[in-house]
């Protein structure tokens, strides 16, 4: 079931008040899960949300996203209430880097042709959709610690920008177990990625999945049923990374977002934990 959320009591055509119950922090790059009544369907911006029997949804919004949204619930008795979102703005860390050399900056066609096959991958498990609802737990971390790297951050590297970072990055020694943050289902498993090395994909359930990357060991093979704070993998320093970290990421579907949006902070996790 869903937990923490605010209520939210709005106009619904001028006339008559509803209730939608939120959790999440409006501001880009966050996850949003909500409930409303059952037979309720959803719109954001216009496109259509799939709605769970018993009224969970889940919908996020992208690194750069418009701080102006809208949210349309369609009610069974037919009401229509339309909800505007306005996001607060997420500033990121930009780091230039100069004289890196020419090699670097210009991949072997091999590594090329493997990263894409290993995107498409990746893509075709974040596609899924699946029926379960997972994704309305509250979320844990699945490794306390340091936090190394974070979401939104990017490098220019000799003029050119670079790819956002999508995850957060939490430093741990090779072999320190990783737990699954919630429930779900395993729908990519694979040792050996050329850029995130031994990678896991967690099905939440409505688009929503959490991705593992960097990993030294898996536990787990895709089709596998997983509770959460079940150990999943082991951390390592896998594909191109410069020391042993977990690289966490949640999607839904195909825009990433920030894992920090739906966990408790880190100071607090740490507090928490069993080893503090």
């Amino acid at each position: 079931m869903l937990h923490s959320f605010v209520a939210v009591s709005l106009l619904v055509s001028n006339t008559a008040s509803a209730q939608i119950d939120l959790m999440g922090k409006m501001e880009q790059g966050a996850l949003i899960r909500a409930h409303v009544e059952s037979g309720t369907r959803a719109f954001l911006n216009g496109a259509a949300i799939k709605v769970s029997p018993k009224g969970y949804l889940a919908f996020g919004f992208s690194r750069d996203a418009v701080l102006t949204q809208e949210l349309k619930l369609v009610y069974p008795d037919g009401l229509t209430q339309v909800m505007p979102l306005i996001l607060s703005p997420k500033e990121y860390k930009i780091d230039k880097v100069n004289g890196i050399s020419k090699k670097i900056m210009t991949p072997d066609p091999k590594d090329i042709t493997r990263s894409r096959k290993d995107s498409q991958q990746v893509k075709a498990a974040r596609a899924h959709f699946s029926e379960q609802t997972a994704f309305s737990q509250t979320f844990i971390w699945p490794l306390t610690g340091r936090i190394s790297g974070v979401y939104g951050s990017q490098r220019v590297y000799n003029g050119t920008p670079g790819n956002p970072h999508y995850g957060v990055d939490v430093a741990a020694k090779t072999g320190t177990p990783v737990v699954a943050p919630a429930n779900g289902v395993i729908s990519l498993s694979v040792a050996d990625m050329f850029y995130s090395g031994g990678t896991i994909i967690l099905d939440h359930g409505y688009g929503v999945s959490s991705s593992f990357l960097h990993l030294s060991k898996l536990y787990v093979k895709e089709g596998d049923v997983i509770k959460q704070g079940q150990p999943i993998a082991e951390v390592g320093a896998t594909g191109r990374v410069t020391g042993p970290h977990l690289d966490w990421r949640i999607n839904w579907y195909q825009m990433r977002l920030d894992p920090v949006t739906i966990v408790p902070s880190m100071a607090d996790a740490l507090k928490k934990s069993p080893a503090n």
